[in-house]
């Protein structure tokens, strides 16, 4: 189809993948970012950056896995290299967010709300055994299509009245069944999130999700498989060269 053999394609293949592509970002108008990692099974973790603004990729690291060690060193050099960002969208991973507090103090979180409704659910299960636990689904349920302050306020009223409505019953479980334990992830998920879930509401810049660099990811992964079997270096320039051809369609479509 190309017209070259295929003794040529893997030549220019090779050519490609033993370089890395230029790195042209500047970081100092970038405010508003997205974080998120992929796992290529036991491969390694290919963590991505991207501006929230433009949906641009700004930077990424491949490491072994997703972890204090390996981001928070990549998030000094960032911020010595001029990234500074206001905001980022993220999913709850603990150590991240310690990193990323170390690196950034003044950086302000937007939790992902896919993410708190899809853990929360996944505890609460399908059928919870509980008027408590199918109470909460219910609440939960709503959290993606929250687009104003009111209904803000009408998730926040109602996830209060249901604690002040089963507390009681909580205390009095079992602490070694399953319910108990459903709820108790599901009531610290929450709590956690709550103060850094609704940043989106005051400021359109925000996103509410990660969903914009997850699929990403999940169109990377696709076209991937058609490369499975890259050494790790050659694996870590396609990624890179995936990413640096994504932002340079991106210029050439505005």
């Amino acid at each position: 189809m190309s017209g070259y053999s295929k003794s040529t394609l893997v030549r220019i293949k090779d050519y490609w993948l033993k370089q890395s592509p230029p790195k042209e970002h500047n970081y100092q108008n970038v405010k508003y970012i997205i974080y998120d990692a992929t796992y290529f099974h036991k491969d390694g973790c290919l963590i991505n950056i991207m501006n929230g603004e433009d949906q641009s990729m700004i930077a990424q690291t491949y490491v072994n896995r997703e972890s204090f060690k390996d981001v928070h060193p990549w998030f000094e050099s960032l911020k010595q290299n001029g990234l500074n960002p206001r905001y980022v969208t993220m999913d709850g991973e603990r150590s991240i967010i310690r990193a990323l507090k170390l690196a950034w103090p003044r950086v302000k979180l937007q939790r992902c709300l896919y993410h708190i409704q899809h853990e929360g659910m996944r505890w609460l299960r399908t059928y919870p055994k509980t008027e408590a636990g199918k109470d909460l689904r219910q609440i939960l349920m709503k959290v993606c299509s929250i687009k104003t302050i009111k209904e803000q306020n009408a998730f926040i009223c109602d996830y209060r009245n249901w604690i002040l409505r089963y507390k009681d019953f909580i205390i009095k479980l079992s602490k070694s069944i399953i319910a108990f334990k459903d709820l108790q992830r599901t009531v610290v998920l929450i709590n956690n999130a709550l103060p850094d879930m609704f940043h989106y509401l005051t400021n359109t810049h925000i996103h509410s999700t990660t969903n914009t660099l997850e699929g990403f990811h999940s169109r990377l992964k696709t076209d991937y498989q058609r490369h499975r079997g890259l050494i790790r270096k050659h694996r870590i320039h396609y990624l890179q060269w995936y990413s640096y051809f994504k932002n340079f369609k991106n210029s050439n479509t505005l």
